[in-house]
């Protein structure tokens, strides 16, 4: 099973014209639960927990890095169209998750979605939250994950905050939206996620991109101050990242893996490991 592909093929999936509807309080609070079980290894209880909504919990390789995921989502594909509540990965098999990494905007922030998985994919010990909708699929906002707080990618997120989890989110944007410009770098709301900050710039500035420093240099509306995910992170003074891809680098597979190489360097430092020494190589043969 080639993990990239699968995820691409449910993100084919989505549209602005796909609908959209909206959990309820209990059935959020089932799948965070779902989760936590899973980041606790009792994948039974999980699968019992998230039943009750009509989820299920698979458990895949991924053939090309030979790494273990479990994977949560709809047992029924056209139910999961329909609901657009989205998936969650979490890797198994190396340690406890240590950090997420989410993507909010699949398909309207166009490729955003892959910077996540090849994040996933690059580090251990991290889960991947994915939602399930175009953001303008559903009734005014309501599919809008970053600025929502009833939606299941929220619910998820929620609950990885109140373990400690760090986050890295991914957004994309406009070329005309700052021109010059191919990465914006934020801690949204907050400030403890600073020190992270400057590792990711400095990483993405290895690799030739031009960064946009939030804390520092005038991004526009593209800092995530507003973010509800970040600004929950703050009230815990947790790490949290909002980080913004022009449409040129999202669009570019050289660019992309350059973007992947940097968050990754950041998700390695959550694991308490040494990140490998290729990606110190790879930064410095990237093309400028």
């Amino acid at each position: 099973m080639d993990l990239r592909s699968r995820i691409t093929a449910f993100t084919g999936q989505i549209s602005a014209d796909s609908g959209y509807e909206g959990p309820d309080l209990a059935q959020r609070r089932a799948v965070a639960d779902g989760v936590r079980y899973v980041l606790d290894g009792d994948l039974s209880s999980a699968r019992k927990r998230l039943a009750t909504v009509g989820w299920t919990v698979r458990t895949l390789r991924d053939r090309t890095h030979g790494r273990e995921f479990a994977e949560l989502a709809d047992k029924d594909a056209d139910v999961a169209g329909k609901r657009g509540w989205g998936r969650v990965y979490v890797s198994l098999g190396d340690g406890r998750p240590r950090w997420t990494v989410q993507a909010p905007h699949p398909v309207a922030d166009l490729h955003s979605e892959q910077l996540a998985v090849g994040t996933l994919l690059a580090a251990p010990r991290g889960v991947l939250v994915l939602a399930g909708a175009h953001r303008d699929a559903g009734r005014g906002d309501s599919a809008d994950a970053a600025h929502r707080t009833d939606t299941v990618f929220d619910a998820v997120c929620d609950m990885l905050a109140g373990q400690g989890l760090p986050a890295l989110q991914v957004h994309g944007y406009a070329d005309d939206s700052l021109p010059d410009q191919d990465v914006v770098v934020s801690t949204g709301r907050g400030d403890a996620a600073r020190e992270q900050a400057g590792r990711l710039s400095e990483a993405l500035a290895v690799r030739g991109l031009a960064v946009c420093r939030a804390e520092r240099d005038r991004c526009g509306d593209l800092e995530g101050r507003k973010n509800v995910q970040g600004v929950r992170a703050d009230t815990l003074r947790l790490p949290f990242l909002h980080v913004e891809f022009s449409r040129s680098v999202r669009s570019s597979k050289e660019l992309t893996e350059d973007a992947v190489g940097a968050l990754s360097e950041v998700a390695w430092s959550w694991t308490d490991a040494p990140a490998p020494a290729s990606a110190s190589a790879s930064a410095s043969a990237s093309p400028s």
